[in-house]
């Protein structure tokens, strides 16, 4: 969304992409909306009507749809945790490309929404370390997981000191994080790059010791299932496991503000 308002959207060229390349401001743009069917044509069936659900829509107070776009909200989960849908649905795919390892070392870099989202599963995971860094305090605060299998050790990127991790997950939205990144990663270790950096540039230290490291780096993005699970996961199983993630973490507990549409400007 970002990338959009500052004009740093790219010209993409992918076959596979299904966004427009052409998007620019002002337009109606997002992913997540929830609400209650208001209304229903006489060909749907009447049990979707009053039913709480979620869609890929644009935000807006209403629209109009098919039922096949219609995601029903499980009735253990508040609306605003099934806002967050997409979000997990991203972080559960990060983490399946990242394929965490029982006692493996973990690093997440940046807590936004979707860094405190693939923190708060990988927690689940009995690893050796799990660190997260992020340069602002109240996203460094904001993890707080129930049952959690991995202590949460909370960072500022200048408290970051010379170690190395098996597995790094650069979450910032700024290309010369994969710097950080690169040095912290160890011997043939794995960097998931989680972050769409559209039109921004940064140079990367690849001449040092990248070259010898063995290091992987992977882009993840959600819009496909990894090759590797492809065979045995679709997005429906995919969906399922983010309804879940979404009934365990309840990330509405991280939300510290709400406006109304009107007051979208303000916000």
């Amino acid at each position: 969304e970002m990338l959009v308002y500052r004009g740093e959207f790219p010209q993409l060229q992918d076959a596979h992409d299904t966004v427009s390349s052409e998007l620019k401001y002002p337009l109606a743009y997002g992913y997540a909306c929830v609400g209650k069917v208001q209304g229903i044509g006489k060909k749907v069936n009447s049990e979707w009507e009053g039913k709480l659900v979620f869609s890929f829509q644009p935000h807006t107070s209403h629209f109009v749809t098919n039922p096949q776009a219609l995601f029903p909200i499980p009735s253990s989960l508040k609306p605003e945790n099934a806002c967050f849908l997409p979000n997990m649905e991203t972080a559960v795919n990060l983490v399946q490309d990242g394929a965490p390892i029982l006692g493996e070392r973990v690093l997440v870099l940046g807590q936004g929404v979707v860094g405190l989202l693939t923190a708060s599963l990988l927690s689940e995971f009995p690893l050796e370390s799990l660190y997260i860094v992020d340069g602002i305090e109240l996203r460094r605060n904001a993890i707080k997981v129930e049952g959690q299998k991995s202590k949460v050790n909370k960072l500022a990127p200048g408290d970051l000191r010379p170690s190395t991790f098996d597995l790094v997950y650069e979450l910032t939205g700024s290309p010369s994080v994969l710097n950080t990144a690169i040095e912290h990663t160890a011997f043939s270790g794995r960097i998931i790059i989680g972050s769409w950096y559209g039109q921004k540039r940064a140079e990367i230290d690849l001449g040092g010791s990248f070259h010898r490291s063995r290091i992987k780096l992977i882009s993840s993005q959600v819009s496909s299932i990894s090759p590797e699970l492809s065979g045995r996961w679709d997005k429906s199983r995919r969906f399922e496991v983010a309804w879940q993630a979404l009934e365990r973490i309840q990330p509405s507990k991280w939300i510290t503000h709400r406006f109304s549409l009107e007051d979208a400007a303000k916000a």
